[in-house]
């Protein structure tokens, strides 16, 4: 039986729990400063739930149920199936937050694997070179050894890509959950003993639920499973800080004894450094459904100021002082008002079409048209912004320069998934252009693989002898007609313009779709400027006679 007393039953100033605990047998040797084990915290019970631990009403008996049911454990080994931009960055940041952890992170690349031993890591993120190099091979380790890990580890991340599905029923929206069910039966044949499977990935609705069915469909004797959901909230670029101060940490389980301990040994784990106050219990099924859901809202606010920026460009307001004035209502905020040619990524467009698709599925076509229209103002605004680029240039950019700037989706990252620069180029290849391209961080390969796949033209060949990738900025606008920026990467705002102005063919244009530059300046230099959610006077009447746009 649990024995417990609490000497401080209120909040730190923080809003995580008091640090001093007496208990029995359950906490015995942790070391001084450590967390207590999630039992000891759990048991608890009502202090816990007054608390805010979410729906859960955590009850000693509950516990003492779970216990002798063997649910009993003490988290000392966690295990992450994919080595991508979610497992990778997530678990190193447990590695360097819990050194009494061991963590694995395992991936079937053997490339990949080779990347995060070496010291040229698989993904570019501010932060994440300084923690890999402070845990790799102390507790944090990189394998392709998945059977080992999978038997090692007490708990289980399942971080792998969800993509929309390409064909069959769904095809273009549902999530293709092949990867999920891949881990799920593997971790079904290697598992020993007890294993809390998290599902870290962004998935539809119910998605654990299909883990659980297959775990226990294939479940062997003295082995059992607890499913999480767990999802992420990382932002490409600040993903560290995102993982180290999050806004809130979602946990959702099963609402049974063990589920409930289950919670808890992950809880345990994120108070190494996480508020009490941020972390959120909920069931499984509105912890799946709040990631698509904080998504959906994010790629709402994008695509709401960037159809009030049409309205701008077309009355002669300027969408940045429209943005100002109404993210100063408190009510609204001024977060993702920032008016582009798009958004892009790996998460947005495909957790939207994931979304549209469970609505249809669900018969709610209302639900389903109004999400959709958020997608197709996205394409309306790559489209729209490629328009004026060919109209401005006289209305055809057939073997014209241009110096296209950015490749990745946003600044900070080397990932192009979705890029909006992707589709930019591909429409002004399509019409003949000749692009310069330069990123700071994308790979040669990446552009070019992104560019000439089967998605994006049916004439590679003709797409490869069109562009060219370099390493100069400087020299990427030399005989260019255009500059076009499509990432909003810091170093573009450094730039000697005026030396760019003197190699380029006249007139010059520039077009920022990422309204990072002092438009002015460029204005007063000789550059015609154009940018999202405003018209410039003397462009207008210089484009009046090179046709309408």
């Amino acid at each position: 039986m649990l024995t417990l007393s609490t000497p401080d039953t209120r909040l730190a100033a923080d809003g995580s729990l008091p640090s001093l605990y007496t208990c029995g047998p359950i906490t015995r040797g942790v070391p001084q400063g450590t967390p207590p084990s999630p039992y000891s915290k759990m048991a608890l019970g009502s202090f816990l739930s007054q608390y805010g631990r979410g729906v859960f009403a955590f009850r000693l008996t509950h516990i003492t149920t779970s216990l002798h049911s063997g649910f009993r454990m003490v988290i000392k080994n966690v295990c992450c199936i994919g080595a991508g931009y979610v497992g990778g960055p997530t678990c190193s940041v447990i590695a360097w937050k819990c050194p009494d952890i061991r963590v694995h992170v395992v991936d079937k690349s053997e490339v990949r694997i080779k990347q995060w031993n070496s010291d040229k890591l698989p993904i570019y993120e501010p932060g994440l070179d300084e923690v890999v190099k402070e845990c790799r091979g102390r507790n944090l380790f990189f394998s392709n050894d998945i059977d080992e890990a999978v038997r090692e580890a007490d708990l289980i991340f399942i971080s792998v890509n969800t993509p929309s599905k390409t064909y069959g029923i769904g095809k273009g929206r549902a999530a293709d959950l092949k990867h999920i069910e891949l881990c799920a039966r593997k971790i079904a044949e290697v598992a020993e003993g007890h294993k809390i499977v998290v599902e870290k990935s962004t998935v539809p609705v119910r998605a654990a639920e299909s883990i659980s069915h297959i775990l226990s469909a294939n479940t062997k004797p003295g082995v059992s499973y607890q499913v999480l959901s767990n999802p992420e909230f990382l932002a490409e670029g600040t993903a560290i800080e995102n993982l180290v101060n999050p806004d809130r940490v979602l946990i959702g389980g099963e609402e049974s004894a063990e589920g409930e301990v289950a919670v808890g040994e992950l809880t345990w784990i994120y108070h190494h450094w996480v508020p009490q106050h941020k972390i959120i219990t909920l069931s499984t099924w509105s912890s799946e459904l709040s990631k698509l859901a904080s998504n959906a809202f994010l790629a709402q606010r994008v695509s709401s100021i960037n159809a009030i920026s049409a309205l701008c460009e077309a009355t002669g307001a300027d969408v940045s002082q429209v943005a100002y004035a109404v993210g100063k209502d408190s009510r609204i905020g001024s977060k993702f008002l920032q008016a582009s040619v798009g958004f892009g990524g790996s998460c947005f467009q495909k957790d939207l079409l994931n979304l549209v698709y469970i609505a249809e599925c669900l018969n709610l076509h209302e639900v389903a048209m109004y999400w959709q229209q958020v997608t197709d103002m996205n394409e309306y605004q790559r489209t729209r912004f490629a328009k004026r680029i060919i109209g401005c240039l006289f209305n055809t950019v057939t073997d014209k320069t241009l110096a296209v700037f950015g490749f990745a989706f946003k600044k900070n990252t080397g990932d192009t998934r979705e890029s909006p620069a992707i589709f930019v180029c591909s429409h002004l290849l399509e019409e003949g252009a000749r692009l310069n391209i330069y990123d700071p961080k994308v790979e040669k390969q990446q552009i070019e693989s992104d560019l000439t796949s089967a998605r994006v033209t049916s004439e590679p060949e003709r797409i490869e002898n069109l562009i060219h990738i370099y390493t100069d900025p400087y020299q990427a606008v030399t005989d260019a007609h255009a500059i076009v920026i499509l990432t909003e990467w810091d170093e573009f705002k450094t730039y000697d313009y005026k030396k760019m102005l003197s190699v380029m063919k006249k007139p010059a244009f520039l077009f920022d779709g990422r309204k990072i530059l002092d438009h002015e300046s460029l204005i007063n230099l000789g550059f015609h400027t154009e940018t999202i959610g405003k018209r410039f006077t003397r462009n207008t009447l210089l484009r009046s006679s090179g046709g309408d746009l």
